[in-house]
């Protein structure tokens, strides 16, 4: 008897995703190592749009993959519900790794007796004052979102939208645009944000109500809402204008020494700003995800060699390996610190922290793929022996009673079908073999 295979076994991984989540958490690191000389080559330095832009496109259109079967599968409600397991995954992502930020930094402190010097670093004396308490019931509550930890909290709020999204989807095409415009007007206009500290009118560094617009213009590209851009000899030009003029303005060097280049990007500033994600890096974006679209060729097929591998392999695990690059970050910054910064300390730190990601990458992957559920070739009985493994026969080859059984087909059959699925999870995990 041929049973199916599930949905998540089914899917194949699109590289260009993996790679170029993959290339994105390298450049999160380093952009995060303080006074990293490596840094002034990240792209943020030569155009209004950067890093995030990439990994939060990226992630819209695994989560299309992701979630967007589960929906049209399974119904709306189990769609919902297996997006509201990954938000509580991403919340107690984004509470651990802060926690273990915190204590990275206290033993930092104490070992190099500078008091609470790198915890006020990072903004978390907080939780180290009289007012300890509210403190850790902001971070519990995501009314306090630290400076370095707003990352996760945006993109949790992003996919609590998906539902939204999922639901204007059945009144046409129009009505996501809508949603999405009308979401990304508001938080422009001031309307919609959120606070980021209960003591403060400070509001959260990535306002989600922004961002989402590049996340589900990924999710609807990857959902065939909007058609593939052709590869056209025209909108390449036009693509290369567009981020060639953008240069002059981020470019540090050029900028610093141009009075005119200064003012000009002063009046750019609205269009450009990254809390409301302002609409130029939008524009400047999706020139940049022009260009890497036709230069991977169909399908990604120019993307070979052992760096594609390796970026590959961090972008099929880049929950653990955002979570992991971003305490790393804090620790080589203070490594930094103490040895002094030279070509040979910043370009070992730089590069002893890649191959960190890539061994958190390997472990991750290695742990996933639950080695010890392998089972065994056995020639004679093969059939009995198997489903002795599988709990359907005992040691004296009698049948056992199943304890529940679930006909195909049935409510509660896609119910445990869908409830399987989420072992795959998307996005800045995304390690159902979806796109990437």
């Amino acid at each position: 008897m041929t049973t199916a295979k599930p949905e998540a076994a089914r899917r194949v991984r699109d590289v260009r995703l993996d790679v170029f989540r993959g290339l994105c958490l390298v450049i999160i690191f380093i952009a995060h190592v303080w006074d990293n000389a490596w840094a002034r080559y990240i792209p943020a330095r030569f155009g209004f749009s950067d890093a995030t832009e990439i990994f939060v496109f990226c992630s819209g259109m695994a989560s299309a993959i992701a979630f967007g079967g589960t929906f049209r599968v399974h119904g709306y409600l189990l769609g919902a519900l297996r997006v509201a397991h990954r938000c509580w995954q991403v919340f107690w992502s984004h509470i651990g790794v802060l926690m273990v930020a915190v204590a990275a930094m206290i033993a930092v402190d104490r070992t190099l007796g500078t008091g609470h010097s790198y915890v006020e670093g990072l903004g978390l004396e907080p939780l180290l004052g009289p007012n300890g308490a509210e403190a850790f019931l902001g971070i519990l509550t995501l009314r306090w979102v630290p400076f370095y930890f707003d990352i996760l909290p945006m993109y949790l709020v992003i996919l609590a939208m998906i539902p939204l999204v999922m639901a204007a989807i059945k009144l046409g095409r129009a009505y996501v645009a809508l949603l999405v415009v009308a979401t990304w007007a508001a938080a422009n206009l001031g309307l919609l944000h959120l606070p980021a500290e209960p003591w403060s009118q400070r509001a959260w560094f990535f306002n989600p109500f922004a961002w989402q617009l590049v996340f589900f213009t990924g999710f609807a590209f990857m959902s065939g809402w909007l058609p593939a851009p052709p590869r056209d000899p025209r909108l390449i030009r036009g693509t290369i204008a567009v981020v060639a003029l953008t240069v002059p303005f981020a470019w540090a060097p050029l900028l610093e020494q141009v009075t005119l280049l200064q003012d000009i990007r002063h009046m750019l500033e609205p269009l450009i700003e990254k809390t409301r994600f302002g609409i130029l890096r939008y524009v400047h974006f999706l020139s940049l995800a022009y260009l890497a679209y036709v230069a991977v060729g169909e399908g990604g097929h120019r993307l070979r060699g052992p760096v594609v591998d390796v970026l590959r392999k961090l972008g099929q695990q880049s929950l653990a390996v955002f979570m992991a690059g971003l305490v790393l970050s804090f620790l080589a910054s203070t490594m930094l610190n103490v040895v002094g910064r030279t070509f040979a300390s910043v370009t070992l730190v730089n590069v002893a922290g890649i191959l960190v990601l890539v061994a958190v990458a390997r472990i991750v992957t290695f742990f996933k793929s639950e080695p010890w559920a392998a089972r065994r070739p056995v020639k004679e009985g093969a059939k009995d022996v198997h489903r002795q493994d599988a709990g359907l026969i005992d040691g004296r080859g009698e049948a056992k009673r199943p304890l529940l059984v679930v006909e195909a087909g049935t409510g509660l059959g896609s119910l445990s079908a869908a409830v399987g699925a989420t072992a795959a999870s998307p996005l800045l995990d995304c390690s159902p073999a979806t796109s990437a």
